[in-house]
């Protein structure tokens, strides 16, 4: 059986018991497939609407990007509200992204009400890698203020960054309070005890191999079947081997991320002394944070194949050390990477296929929507799906090439971007 992938988030996860695997027949209401932010979240809001849910987990409980990720949370969607009114009208813009920014409060009250322990911290950087993506940052602030009268994030002009992260390489930036970071393993940790108090069964090691779609809808695993009204399919960037049309909808892309050895305490708050998460502007970006115990929790770099590099560490080194001068030498207690599922135009997948829901393709911003998923999945089987096609009718289509050709073309395109990352 497979434990959490070795990192700092593991090293430091809150206690969580062992679920069974299944090995009977079972029914409910709803079967979720996948036991990350999404299917945590979709079983978690059914069964407070008063469904019996049964969630499937093939290995653990945010063995995947839910438990390796940067742990920030960014308000919006990945597309700017400037491109959303482009190419869909303000009208339609303004509702998804009304929509969108529920995300998190929605995160925030689930922390609250259920007391999960996960270092939440508020505030969200945006840095400017070129001028002109500061001035974009402009526009996109003024759009927004416009259409939905958002007041929670202000321009950061060049001066004032060193109020938000002590590094010479940006010419200003976007601050965003509603947005913020944590621990995720500790988040989808904490999402699963809730789920459970509400009366989800969990079964870990207990991987989906098919499901029909009918009424009802049969999820079959090794060791049992689960019959139920609904499903979900929350697989993200193994959707593809339960329901290969969708897997076509992303691709998998490999992030990697180090946590160093805890800084002095004055060392740390002189890093960033905003407290909040940082990211830059790049399409292949530098992300990172520090957590409770002043480590800096840095993700960097570019990698295009599944396999990870030798040497993790010294991959990462230096884009941290590029950022940050002053940290040259300094020790790397932890280092791992994961997989994320990216869609073609980098706007989440929603959609439904007879009696199940799924919701994937989450492109850098599954933190805060995955919640959002799991609300309107749970909405939709009530009755009320608004919400939900509202997004499920935004465009997506597969990445081209088929399967021998999809891996190519997508690293023809991502060296593309990165290339022009750096004129």
């Amino acid at each position: 059986m497979e434990a959490h992938a070795p990192s700092y988030y593991a090293a430091s996860a809150n206690p969580f018991p062992a679920q069974p695997q299944l090995r009977s027949d079972v029914q409910a209401d709803v079967v979720v497939i996948g036991g990350g932010y999404a299917g945590l979240s979709a079983a978690l809001h059914a069964a407070e609407a008063g469904f019996s849910v049964v969630l499937l987990e093939a290995r653990q409980i945010g063995w995947g990007a839910s438990g390796r990720n940067g742990g920030q949370m960014i308000p919006g969607l990945r597309w700017s509200a400037v491109d959303l009114a482009e190419k869909f009208g303000e009208d339609r813009a303004r509702k998804l992204l009304g929509i969108a920014n529920t995300a998190g409060d929605l995160v925030r009250s689930r922390i609250a009400r259920h007391g999960i322990a996960c270092d939440l911290r508020d505030g969200h950087f945006l840095a400017a890698a070129k001028p002109a993506h500061l001035e974009d940052m402009r526009r996109e602030l003024a759009l927004l203020q416009r259409l939905l009268g958002y007041d929670s994030a202000r321009i950061v002009e060049r001066g004032e960054v060193g109020r938000y992260v002590a590094s010479e390489t940006y010419h200003g930036g976007y601050f965003d309070a509603a947005g913020g970071h944590l621990h995720p393993l500790n988040y989808a940790l904490g999402l699963a005890g809730a789920a459970l108090a509400a009366g989800v069964r969990i079964f870990e090691h207990s991987a989906a191999v098919s499901l029909d779609h009918g009424t009802p809808v049969i999820a079959v695993t090794g060791g049992g079947r689960v019959t139920a009204k609904f499903a979900v399919m929350a697989c993200d960037v193994e959707m593809g081997t339960l329901e290969p049309p969708l897997g076509r909808m992303t691709m998998p892309v490999a992030n990697y991320n180090v946590g160093t050895v805890p800084l002095d305490p004055l060392l740390a708050a002189s890093l960033i002394p905003s407290g909040a998460a940082i990211a830059d502007s790049r399409f292949v970006l530098n992300y990172y944070r520090l957590s409770a115990d002043k480590r800096l929790i840095f993700g960097g770099g570019e990698k295009y194949s599944p396999a990870p590099p030798p040497d993790i560490a010294g991959f990462v080194r230096p884009y941290l050390e590029n950022v940050f001068p002053q940290l040259a030498g300094i020790g790397i207690d932890y280092s791992w990477g994961g997989l994320v599922g990216v869609s073609l135009n980098r706007l989440p997948q929603f959609g439904r296929i007879g009696n199940s829901f799924y919701a994937h393709g989450w492109s850098g911003h599954g933190v805060l929507l995955t919640a959002l998923a799991g609300q309107m999945i749970a909405e939709a089987m009530q009755g009320t799906a608004e919400r939900f096609d509202l997004f499920a009718n935004l465009p997506g289509r597969p990445f081209p090439g088929g399967p021998l050709l999809r891996h190519p073309l997508y690293v023809a395109g991502m060296l593309w971007f990165a290339l022009k990352d750096r004129l």
